[in-house]
């Protein structure tokens, strides 16, 4: 992860958005770095008016702008600023396009976004924009907030898969969240363990397989976690057989952690199809704020 020298901060205005301000302010003012807000205006569906507004269309353009950021203004104004001053910017264009934009000409270290917006609905994965930001394109840690943010982080969860963005993931929280509880988990998940039972492979087989697995995983985290230049005392290991996600979300209410760290691989051409990736279920289903890793290879087969 890149120091975090600048941040990007991305609203839409919405009450809820304020928890993700908030938040990157007081990221900004405990790493030193330069906070930026921004605000993504989407004008093109006054065009589709354009005749019936006639000569006002640029005038009314120019009121919402200014609307845009008089509200902008109002919500880094009241946010708990930390001794922070932000640069704040309102811009025309779609949220996530001008997002990643943004992030590229600034070259920030982390993009700030909220999990809910005007448009969330409850059994959705996430607000359209911080869904699509995570899935297109941005190269940059992204930073999912979800709750109010009344104090640093306590307790992190780091989920470990022994990708090269695992060492990534382990290093940004402490970057973070220098103070925090850290737990470090890895789950094992046999894979068709279900066939294998059906198949007739017995019962004791497996489960010898599984606490073989968990002990070689044990002792590649510890090294994982050395390598990091984490001392015994400053972390807890967990290797875990289950599910990925659901074990994730286990150790969530376990450890009650506030922030959850996870890995997301270059992106492959189909996998916008697939729906049970780990990354989208905790960003579903976690009560805390997510903090997505994102490995900066690109996948065999991505354009």
């Amino acid at each position: 992860m890149k120091p975090l020298a600048r941040i990007l901060a991305a609203t839409d205005l919405s009450a809820p958005a304020r928890h993700a301000v908030a938040r990157a302010f007081g990221l900004a003012a405990s790493s030193g770095g330069e906070l930026h807000v921004l605000h993504a205006l989407e004008l093109d569906a006054l065009d589709s008016l354009a005749e019936m507004l006639g000569g006002d269309a640029a005038r009314v353009k120019a009121a919402l702008m200014d609307d845009a950021r008089e509200r902008l203004g109002r919500m880094v104004d009241s946010a708990d600023q930390h001794g922070v001053a932000a640069r704040s910017r309102v811009v025309v264009g779609a949220p996530v396009a001008a997002i990643a934009a943004e992030a590229d000409a600034l070259d920030v270290g982390l993009v700030v976004v909220g999990a809910r917006g005007e448009s969330f609905l409850r059994h959705a994965l996430l607000g359209a924009t911080a869904s699509r930001l995570l899935r297109k394109s941005v190269r940059r840690p992204v930073l999912v907030v979800k709750q109010p943010p009344h104090e640093a982080y306590r307790s992190v969860l780091v989920a470990v898969d022994f990708s090269p963005v695992s060492l990534s993931s382990i290093r940004t929280a402490r970057q973070l969240a220098p103070g925090a509880d850290l737990v470090l988990l890895h789950a094992v998940d046999l894979p068709y363990e279900g066939k294998l039972t059906f198949a007739g492979v017995e019962e004791r087989i497996i489960r010898q397989y599984i606490d073989a697995r968990i002990a070689t995983r044990r002792a590649q985290l510890h090294e994982l976690a050395r390598t990091t230049g984490l001392e015994p005392a400053d972390y807890s290991a967990r290797v875990i057989h289950g599910d990925a996600s659901q074990q994730i979300l286990a150790m969530e209410q376990e450890y009650d952690t506030d922030l959850i760290v996870v890995g997301k691989h270059g992106m492959h051409v189909a996998e916008e199809l697939l729906l049970g990736s780990v990354s989208k279920h905790v960003l579903a289903e976690a009560q805390g704020d997510v903090l997505v890793i994102c490995d900066p290879r690109p996948a065999p087969g991505e354009a």
